[in-house]
């Protein structure tokens, strides 16, 4: 097993001091326990350290001289000129790499002054320079290190495994017996592995926690995630970002208050609007039409909604989207705040950015109140495991416990658990050289697909609509999206291809491109297999052909209920076509009682309590006559006719409009700190 490297950058100007702190500290490193492989480097100008810290992955704390006017380059006569002030150079470290230990020398003499500059900038702690207690100081900052690396849960569960003990509780294959020398199922448990076995346990063991109340080792480790994602709170969640986003909403949203959402958002925040009551104003995504990819909301219609709807309780983005497209968030989240509007982001797809300036500033860092991340698709988490995160100044523990519990299972998959503890240890320990890596693997690749002649690398100008053109959107790098036009391929062939020749699985596609998404995980290997197979593909010089598009989503037309209630009523399934084939036109002017979802891209058509109109049926009939592979969420076969579930005439005239018969608004409590 490779053991890792820690180094710790000193910073200090003069040449003969710095040499006798790197000689003592590496001295104490070496005659101490050192399980985290530490070593000392030093330099003496600012612009060298920070090259190190950019540079040097391995980096994981820094100390810094606190006098200010010492961090200087010398020159031809002798004298000093200021370079940086140690407070410069701290919160420039601090913007570059917010996950490093930050640790001051200082001057007994001027301590307080020290402190009081320094401190506000998130240092962790000081040492005095004339004490020169080398053993000391080492001790304090391996303690730092490890405190970082730390996995309470995950130590917790695999001390228990190693146990071996009995079980007389669930799961009922007792750790795997049930499957070991099965003559049946013996071949499932040796797939899986021993210690899945082991390692899925109940919460009769009080060792491992609670997931549903945590005091110990879950809640240690949610603390320790909070502090790398730069949270106040961080909870875990083991059933994804799509259960995340209605625990919030339902926390939020009492019945018919207003809620400002992407119409193009996760289907899961639509279910959310259902569960919690809300009121939902839809906002139209920017949509390349070319390419049919579907960006940000506008930043105009954003900020328009926000002085419509002034009541609104929250507003919720999804930052960065699918293809990669992220918002500029931090005057978005201003006029929200200065509403009194509560900000969610869904970053399902960017729960990796904290490490790296590349992709900062995240959604905490501009300001929303909320995050919901998706561990398990952009780091080292198991399916299924996200996190919650909590800035809200207003939070309401309680209810919020409440409203988690609702959607938690009382039985949690403990490996889930486990894996975002470690997921969350990777990304801090080395995410930044990770990502680095992947950033570089990232560039190497778009220059490689490119070079074939035939595929090419969308960059942002391709990517992005016309609408936000505009509005400061960023592209992440880690998805590449590519434009197969001129393959001679459709979409549908060139997957077949990939997959059955070349073992290659992509991310998603539309008509004429496919999207590849680069992880923690990516390797030159892998990069390079894929480029190998597209080259082959470019190679056989095949005539491009005409790519059909799938038709466009029709723009939202208007909400006649709100959605809970439209769901919750009974309805009656009224068929799309006629027995002829033709469109049953009886629909229009009807009311959907569910929710339909074209999959992909995975964005509602209709909305419970939204009226059908003669162009959304238009569209749901061509897609369903069409030979493309598209599944449609929410629609109802009655025999071989596929139907719509709408509300009954009675139904619609018993419920109220949206906007009327609503329970009295709750006053909002704001933190008076505020």
């Amino acid at each position: 097993m490779r053991k890792p490297v820690s180094r710790i950058l000193v910073i200090n100007d003069e040449k003969l001091v710095l040499k006798e702190l790197i000689k003592g500290l590496n001295a104490a490193a070496k005659s101490l326990d050192n399980p985290l492989g530490i070593t000392f480097i030093g330099f003496t100008t600012a612009q060298e350290a920070l090259a190190a810290i950019e540079a040097d992955g391995d980096i994981q704390a820094v100390v810094v001289d606190d006098t200010l006017y010492t961090l200087k380059s010398g020159n031809s006569n002798g004298s000093r000129t200021l370079q940086m002030s140690a407070l410069e150079l701290v919160q420039r470290i601090t913007r570059l790499r917010p996950e490093l230990d930050v640790y001051i020398l200082i001057d007994q003499e001027h301590e307080d002054e020290v402190v009081d500059a320094l401190f506000s900038e998130a240092v962790d702690g000081y040492f005095y320079r004339e004490e020169r207690d080398y053993r000391g100081m080492y001790r304090i900052l391996n303690a730092q290190i490890q405190e970082k690396a730390a996995t309470p849960f995950y130590d917790q569960l695999k001390n228990y495994v190693l146990m071996a003990k009995d079980a007389w509780h669930t799961p009922g294959h007792s750790s795997g017996d049930s499957l070991r020398g099965s003559p049946w199922v013996n071949d499932f448990y040796e797939f899986m592995g021993e210690h899945i076995f082991d390692a899925d346990l109940s919460v009769s063991v009080p060792m491992l926690d609670s997931l549903m109340e945590p005091t110990g080792v879950i809640a240690e480790a949610q603390n320790i995630a909070a502090k790398a994602f730069g949270a106040r709170r961080t909870f875990f969640a083991t059933n994804g970002t799509s259960t995340a986003n209605k625990v919030i909403f339902q926390t939020l949203m009492a019945p018919g208050e207003k809620l400002l959402l992407d119409r193009n958002c996760h289907k899961s925040v639509h279910h959310g609007v259902v569960l919690s009551g809300a009121h939902p104003i839809y906002l139209n995504s920017s949509v390349n039409r070319k390419y049919g990819v579907y960006g940000p909301v506008p930043k105009k219609t954003i900020l328009r909604a926000i002085d419509e709807h002034p009541d609104a309780e929250a507003l919720i983005l999804t930052s960065c989207t699918y293809d990669g497209l992220r918002y500029d968030l931090a005057p978005i989240v201003e006029a929200a705040h200065a509403k009194g509007i509560k900000v969610i982001i869904d970053e399902a797809w960017y729960g990796f950015a904290r490490f790296h300036p590349a992709f900062r500033p995240t959604a905490l860092e501009a300001g929303a109140d909320y995050a919901t991340q998706s561990t398990h698709k952009v780091l080292s988490a198991f399916s299924q495991a996200s996190m919650i995160h909590v800035n809200d100044p207003d939070f309401n523990e309680h209810l919020f416990r409440e409203n988690f519990n609702m959607h938690t299972s009382t039985s949690p998959q403990y490996a889930m658990i486990a894996s975002l503890d470690i997921a969350r240890k990777q990304a801090i320990m080395e995410g930044y050289k990770l990502l680095s890596r992947t950033l570089m693997l990232g560039q190497e690749l778009r220059t490689q697909i490119n070079s074939t002649g035939v595929f090419r690398v969308l960059e942002l100008e391709d990517l992005l609509p016309d609408e936000v053109a505009k509005d400061n959107v960023k592209l992440d790098p880690t998805k590449i999206t590519v434009d197969i036009s001129s393959s001679g391929y459709t979409m549908e062939e060139l997957q077949r291809v990939l997959f059955e020749r070349y073992n290659i699985q992509v991310e998603k596609s539309t008509f004429n491109t496919l999207t590849l998404l680069l992880t923690v995980g990516t390797t030159r290997s892998k990069c390079s297999r894929l480029y190998d197979a597209l080259m082959r593909l470019a190679r056989e010089g095949r005539a491009p052909r005409r790519l059909y598009q799938t038709p466009q989503i029709p723009e939202f037309t208007r909400l006649k209920h709100l959605p809970r209630d439209a769901f919750y009523a009974g309805g009656e399934l009224v068929a799309l076509v006629n027995e002829d084939d033709t469109l049953n036109r009886a629909l229009i002017e009807r009311v959907s009682a569910d929710q339909i979802v074209p999959y992909p891209p995975g964005i509602p058509v209709l909305a419970p309590g939204q009226v059908i109109t003669a162009e959304i049926l238009e569209y749901l009939v061509r897609l369903l006559r069409s030979q493309k592979r598209v599944e449609l969420h929410g629609i109802v076969y009655d025999g071989y006719l596929p139907c719509i579930r709408a509300l009954t005439a009675a139904e619609e005239k018993a419920l109220p409009p949206i906007g009327q018969g609503l329970p009295p608004r709750r006053v909002k409590t704001r933190n008076p700190k505020k």
